[in-house]
């Protein structure tokens, strides 16, 4: 019985230290272009909890959640569309019912698809409308690797919907002419941010409203012009705590306070900062001069929801794939 006690004992001291560890680290699998924000939330967020370490992973949420369900362990996921969420909770990574877990459905901040061109804004874009012309070159990434790209996919949809009084023949083929006037199609929302500022390919980049910000102060807003359509779709930016890692690791407790800290005053004047529209009603009014009205339309009302989305249009032989079949 001694000898027993002792073998216990040694092997709960050689498990203590990845348990400690552990719980004073954690990883976040993020989207492409959140690199930026993530840095500086997580420097508030440590500030206020020394002695914690936020690695990062990012890279088209589709890809992240892939990762995850292969091996990547991420502690918390910080996405840019639900389906990449509801994809964790299918392979067993995430608790169904992550979305009641924490405020506004799981998202802290939001945006939308919205325009950056360049100075004086030669091509004259206003609208979506505008990205059918044959003369305009438009940026944005692929819609089977980024979220990012399939908010412009489904902006413009909902938006030719509109226009069209849902004749679907004629909004595939307004999708249709948008597609054909894409140079090309970078897997991630950075990729195409470096092909249009740096490779200086394109008239316009759609990215969301926070990228748009972003890339105007990063390479000077002496160069870009931003542009807000008339309508556009409400992305938002949903968060969650892998359970079936932070279970192993012994992280939930330290995941969800890191999570939580995004709602907080100061994670939200960080996410403000950054350009994201934030729920948090004094902090909202404290930047509501940075952000011009425009209306929004969601997924659940244009679309039905992301199951029928994911079925209709995302799915193997849907409606993208019948696009880009036609090209």
């Amino acid at each position: 019985m001694k000898r027993l006690l002792l073998v216990s004992a040694a092997l709960l001291s050689l498990s203590a230290p990845y348990a400690a560890q552990a719980a004073d680290k954690l990883l976040n699998a993020s989207y492409d272009i959140a690199r930026e924000i993530f840095a500086a939330e997580n420097e508030a967020f440590i500030k206020a909890n020394p002695g914690v370490t936020i690695d990062q992973s990012h890279g088209g949420t589709s890809r992240q959640a892939r990762a995850i369900v292969e091996g990547l362990e991420a502690d918390v996921v910080t996405f840019n569309q639900v389906t990449d969420v509801e994809f964790l909770v299918k392979n067993g990574f995430i608790n169904e019912g992550w979305q009641s877990e924490f405020p506004n459905n799981a998202s802290p901040f939001y945006s939308f698809p919205s325009f950056l061109v360049r100075a004086g804004n030669p091509k004259g874009i206003k609208d979506w409308d505008d990205l059918a012309r044959d003369d305009v070159k438009v940026i944005f990434p692929n819609p089977k690797t980024s979220g990012n790209a399939r908010y412009t996919y489904l902006a413009a949809t909902a938006y030719a919907k509109e226009k069209f009084a849902g004749d679907e023949a004629k909004v595939t083929e307004f999708i249709d002419k948008i597609f054909d006037n894409v140079p090309v199609f970078d897997t991630g929302g950075r990729a195409a941010t470096t092909t249009f500022v740096e490779r200086e390919i394109g008239d316009v980049i759609i990215t969301f409203e926070a990228e748009t910000k972003s890339i105007a102060k990063q390479y000077g807003e002496d160069k870009f012009q931003q542009v807000v359509p008339s309508v556009s779709l409400l992305a938002e930016f949903p968060v969650a705590i892998v359970d079936k890692v932070a279970d192993k690791k012994g992280s939930q407790e330290l995941s969800k306070k890191y999570l939580d800290f995004l709602y907080s005053p100061e994670g939200q004047k960080v996410a403000a900062d950054f350009g994201h529209r934030v729920h948090d009603e004094k902090v909202a009014a404290e930047y509501k001069e940075q952000f011009p009205e425009i209306r929004l339309v969601t997924v659940e009302d244009v679309f039905g929801g992301w199951a029928k989305v994911s079925e209709e249009h995302f799915a193997e032989g849907a409606i993208l794939d019948g696009i880009y079949g036609s090209r």
